[in-house]
């Protein structure tokens, strides 16, 4: 591959995503759809064991990372699991590129979620980015209608939706089964595996590593050594990324992404007119710039609400149990996922409700894909974006200190300081807007 710039990076991102629209391929009914895992040192692994295991449904075509060794070393196991090696790449616009991919399946770092989604919209291929799908609201409502522009198959990694427990049970709490719900909750607690990330020194790049393609259209800023964990090539890298606000959203755009997506689910009520949140980053001594404890409360135009809590100190979890959950209040019940039971006046109300159809997460991507409709989908591009965008109003009133106003229809707040991060500037050479 030729030597990559910086500038010709953001140059040659911008042709592509601007270029002529792909045509999808239709599947017949015996035909694999040809995937492509984008990232893969972390759930992106998980993407390719569960893909491996439906060999019926699809094979895994090619393979895509920007760090070599974490590239060689799994094109090396998928090829003997499968008895045929996949192409590797090490760049996300030649993957996509590639006919013989069909999808496309993204775990690379939140601040390049959207841009490859919507790169391959664009490529003709269909899509399951994982969670959060973007890294800001403006990022969210692009891929929403690179979805819709492209007659592209989105799936977002938010893999409760698929849960058939919790398809019936939020249905029960639409039909009013507990009421007319008033206050919804959701919490992630991960005290087991959250500590303390060190400190970081500029320093060079592992040369395995591509630094460049990594960043993405983020601006460029030196490769951080980690001074106190040698057992890391970096600071960032490869998951400590998530707790910077350039390629992360922290705690609550990454476990709390999925209650939140649960407790917006059960609310139903869309984006809130009122956001505050609270918290710090207490008890580390590190470079982390995103808070382990973090209270936030959104407040809809119906005057209902939903709050949520990160805390990621401790090693205590609350008598509802779990490490993370939901519970809905309505104004004759209440219902807690964890214990996933509904309940009034303390007695605990029978459900007779049958289940519905027993699907995991990729079942209902490969349906959509074959079928080419949206409601096989668990959950559409834009109730995804509705979850994710709640994520990133917090982290906007947390980053600004204030109880702010926002009108769910321009997409804006009052607060102008507040409007500054609800996009990114520099994607305006790197990703030209799809709408």
């Amino acid at each position: 591959m030729k030597s990559l710039t910086r500038r010709s990076f953001l140059k040659s991102t911008a042709v592509l995503v601007a270029g002529t629209m792909a045509v999808g391929k239709v599947f017949g009914a015996n035909e694999r759809i040809g995937i492509c895992t984008i990232g893969f040192n972390g759930q992106g692994g998980s993407h390719i064991k569960d893909i491996l295991e439906k060999s019926n449904e699809a094979e895994i075509v090619a393979l895509c990372d920007v760090d070599k060794r974490v590239l060689e070393r799994m094109v090396k196991t998928v090829g003997s699991k499968q008895g045929k090696t996949p192409k590797a790449y090490e760049d996300f616009r030649e993957a996509v590129q590639d006919p013989n991919v069909h999808a496309i399946t993204i775990a690379t770092p939140n601040h390049t979620h959207t841009l490859i989604a919507v790169t391959g919209c664009k490529a003709g291929k269909d899509v399951y980015v994982e969670k959060p799908m973007s890294h800001n609201i403006w990022e969210g409502t692009q891929l929403v209608e690179a979805a819709k522009k492209y007659n592209r198959i989105v799936q977002h990694g938010t893999q409760s939706r698929s849960d058939n427990t919790l398809i019936r049970d939020i249905a029960l709490i639409h039909k009013g089964f507990i009421g007319k719900i008033m206050h919804s909750r959701g919490y992630v607690y991960k005290n087991g595996n959250r500590f303390a990330i060190g400190h970081g020194e500029p320093g060079n790049p592992p040369d395995y590593l591509n630094w460049t393609l990594w960043q993405g259209t983020s601006p460029d800023h030196p490769f951080m050594k980690n001074k106190d964990r040698k057992d890391k090539p970096g600071l960032y890298v490869h998951y400590d990324w998530h707790w910077f606000w350039e390629y992360g959203n922290g705690e609550i755009g990454n476990q709390g992404v999925h209650e939140m997506d649960i407790a917006c689910w059960g609310h139903n009520r869309g984006l809130p007119i009122k956001v505050y949140s609270t918290g710090g980053r207490y008890g580390w001594d590190d470079d982390g710039q995103t808070p382990n404890t973090q209270a936030t409360s959104f407040t809809y135009e119906d005057g209902s609400m939903v709050t949520f809590e990160v805390r990621n100190l401790g090693s205590f979890q609350e008598a509802d149990g779990g490490d993370c959950g939901n519970s809905f209040f309505g104004t004759e019940g209440y219902y807690v996922r964890r214990k996933g039971f509904f309940d009034y006046k303390n007695k605990p109300i029978p459900v007779n409700e049958p289940l519905p159809e027993d699907l995991d997460k990729w079942d209902r991507f490969f349906r959509a894909i074959r079928s080419r409709k949206e409601e096989d989908l668990p959950v559409t591009p834009y109730d995804a974006h509705i979850s994710c965008a709640h994520c990133h109003l917090g982290n906007i009133a947390y980053r600004i200190g204030r109880s702010l106003e926002f009108d769910p229809k321009t997409l804006k707040f009052k607060d102008d300081e507040a409007n500054k991060l609800i996009k990114r500037e520099q994607y305006r050479e790197g990703f030209e807007p799809v709408a």
